[in-house]
């Protein structure tokens, strides 16, 4: 009697494990930040990489405009490549480009933009990710086109700035 109540509960067990896990495949194993987030808190607090005053992300939005955020790092391979294609959107009128300095170190961030020239009209870091994740970022580089005044994201591009993408922002900001 005694070895049934035990076959009984391993018989048990084991079909509520398996229901369990046949239950855990049906969820989504993307665990990442939304895509779809149109519209971020910009109200945090990070120091510029310059110097070490520390300013608020949203006071470095303008009024009209539009401003692109570019998420980057000096150890991060396609940050190196797109940075050709920021330089060149540099130039173009009314777009305030900030840059996020993810997870870097403060020397060789420095380095990397007096090696390739600086296209930022405002530079922040990001040391520990968090503020990076909390725009929604994957990783970097990841670039974001905001509308100033209302605070919407237009564009995100997650990967390093190609022609494509180039061509898409200079039609969008012109």
């Amino acid at each position: 009697m005694s070895k049934n109540i035990k076959l009984i509960s391993i018989v048990l067990f084991a079909l509520f494990s398996f229901f369990i896990l046949l239950k855990g495949l049906d969820k989504s194993n993307t665990y990442s930040p939304s895509i779809d987030k149109s519209k971020i808190d910009f109200n945090f607090k990070s120091k510029y990489l310059f110097s070490e005053k520390e300013v608020f992300l949203n006071e470095l939005l303008k009024n009209e405009g539009m401003t692109l955020i570019n998420i980057w790092a000096s150890w991060c391979l396609p940050c190196k490549d797109e940075h050709a294609y920021l330089l060149k959107l540099k130039s173009l009128n009314n777009l305030n480009i900030i840059g996020i300095n993810y997870k870097d170190n403060e020397k060789n961030a420095k380095k990397f933009l007096s090696e390739l020239g600086n296209p930022y009209t405002n530079i922040i870091t990001d040391p520990n990710g968090i503020n990076s994740i909390e725009l929604g970022a994957f990783g970097v580089p990841e670039t974001y086109l905001i509308e100033n005044k209302s605070k919407l994201i237009i564009k995100k591009f997650i990967g390093p700035i190609d022609d494509k993408s180039f061509t898409q922002l200079t039609k969008i900001i012109q």
